[in-house]
C-alpha cells in the first residue's frame, strides 16, 4: 500500500478490525519511511449488471430503488425489515447469478413481484397492478383470482 503522505511503497499493518456490520475491514498502517500513520478499507467491489429500461435507457442498478418500490407496496402490512432485506439480497444473488452485464428492467420487476408474493400477497397485488399497468378491471380481477388459487 502506497503512502498518501510520502509515495513510499513500504508499509505496515498494525492493527486489523472487521466493522461492526461485517461489511468491511478497517487498518490501520505505518509508513516504513516517514512513520506516519493512515488507515484503510477493504470493501468487496460487486458490480450488478446495468437495468436496461423499456425505452432502451441504462441505468445503473440502486438497491434503494428497491427497496422504495417495495416499502411503497408494503406500506401498512404486516412485513418486517429484516423480511423485506432479505427478499432483496435474493433479488440481489438473483441478479448477479445471471451473470449478464445488463438485464431489462421487465425481468427485474418479474423478481421484485415473485419476492412480494412470497411476502405478502395485497403487496403484491399493489405493485403489480402498477407495474403491469393493467388497461381494465377485468385483468386486475384475474389477477386477484390467480393470487386466490
Amino acid at each position: 500500500m502506497k503512502c498518501p503522505f510520502c509515495g513510499n511503497l513500504e508499509t505496515q499493518v498494525v492493527e486489523t478490525r472487521v466493522a461492526e456490520d461485517a461489511d468491511f475491514i478497517r487498518r490501520r498502517r505505518q509508513c516504513g519511511a516517514c512513520e506516519k500513520r493512515f488507515t484503510t478499507y477493504e470493501r468487496p467491489d460487486v458490480n450488478f449488471p446495468a437495468i436496461v429500461k423499456k425505452d432502451g435507457r441504462r441505468i445503473e442498478y440502486k438497491r434503494s430503488k428497491i427497496l422504495g418500490s417495495m416499502n411503497l407496496a408494503l406500506r401498512k402490512r404486516p412485513v418486517s425489515t429484516e423480511q423485506v432485506d432479505s427478499a432483496i439480497e435474493r433479488i440481489e444473488e438473483k441478479l448477479l447469478n445471471l451473470g449478464l452485464r445488463e438485464v431489462p428492467s421487465t425481468r427485474l420487476g418479474e423478481l421484485v413481484m415473485r419476492e412480494l408474493r412470497k411476502l405478502d400477497k395485497v403487496a403484491y397485488v399493489r405493485f403489480a397492478s402498477v407495474y403491469r399497468s393493467f388497461e381494465d378491471i377485468d385483468e386486475f380481477k384475474t389477477l386477484v383470482d390467480e393470487v386466490r388459487r
